[in-house]
């Protein structure tokens, strides 16, 4: 929507811009400081900045339309302060008072100068009114796309910080499994299971899903999967934590497991991992007297 005062409006803030600077750190500073890590110093160049730009930005044409090339600074600058507070924790609405902070210290100065130009006055108002609705809803709409970024970006990292892919011994890597496995989960297992596999030249992989909850159908699958893709890199897979309710889900679904080695622990698998490698594990040796005694379980090459 197209107002009009441009030119005046330019003027209003050149001529005001120390007292509306004043006024506007002193709300903006107030917000800032919950947050933390926002100094004066800054919040007075971003003003300054964006008062610049706005300026510009009016006194390009008496009509003031927020959305015409004339305000691409404005909007990008916009952008970069709505990008920042939402990394810093600030709330949709506090960035948006970076812009709406003004409005009532405009007001002011305009009822002070145009009190006996009441036209004028309800004019460049309702300018003002629309023109900062419309800056305040676009560093909302920035805010939002910029956390929702910030969040997958997290849940990314999350993804991968819970899904390691553990060396136990030459050979063999485990990937323990903790929480849902749904579609997306199952991506970055795959791929940090296949990039270990490259890395290392393993030829067996221990999945363990202790730690999943429950196993339906759509968890089997992924596990069925994963096997799959490791199989086609030149390792085997081994599933443990099958517990005996899992198990009996399993059957109860009628998933195929049987072309996979499962076990109930992690130790379990390790062993059969270690025969597989050709590795055996030899008891605890008590017989402390004996010269070159084993102590404790250790692992030796056949």
């Amino acid at each position: 929507m197209e107002t009009l005062g441009g030119s005046r409006l330019a003027q209003l803030f050149n001529e005001r811009q120390s007292e509306l600077l004043g006024e506007w750190v002193a709300q903006q500073y107030a917000i800032a400081s919950r947050r933390g890590g926002v100094a004066e110093v800054q919040l007075r160049n971003q003003f300054v900045q964006f008062v610049a730009l706005t300026c510009a930005a009016l006194g390009a044409s008496e009509q003031v339309n927020f959305r015409t090339p004339a305000w691409d600074e404005v909007r990008g600058f916009l952008s970069e302060v709505s990008t920042q507070r939402a990394r810093q924790g600030f709330t949709p609405g506090e960035t948006a008072m970076f812009v709406f902070s003004l409005k009532e210290p405009l007001f002011a100065r305009l009822r002070a100068e145009l009190s006996n130009e009441p036209a004028t006055l309800a004019e460049l108002t309702w300018t003002i009114s629309t023109l900062f609705d419309a800056l305040g809803l676009y560093t909302t709409e920035v805010f939002q796309t910029s956390r929702e970024q910030v969040i997958m970006r997290q849940q990314q990292e999350l993804l991968e910080l819970s899904t390691p892919v553990v060396q136990l011994w030459d050979g063999i890597l485990a990937l323990p499994l903790i929480g849902t496995l749904d579609s997306a989960r199952t991506q970055v297992v795959m791929e940090s299971l296949l990039q270990k596999i490259v890395e290392t030249g393993a030829a067996i992989a221990i999945i363990d899903i202790t730690g999943v909850p429950t196993v339906d159908t759509l968890v089997a699958q992924h596990l069925l999967k994963t096997v799959a893709a490791a199989r086609l890199m030149g390792a085997d897979c081994i599933i443990s934590g099958i517990r005996p309710q899992i198990a009996q889900t399993i059957v109860h679904l009628g998933v195929n497991l049987s072309n996979v080695t499962t076990k109930a622990t992690l130790a379990d698998a390790f062993v059969v991992a270690l025969q597989r490698a050709g590795k055996s594990v030899l008891g605890a040796v008590h017989k402390l007297e004996a010269p070159g005694a084993l102590r404790g379980n250790q692992f030796a090459g056949d």
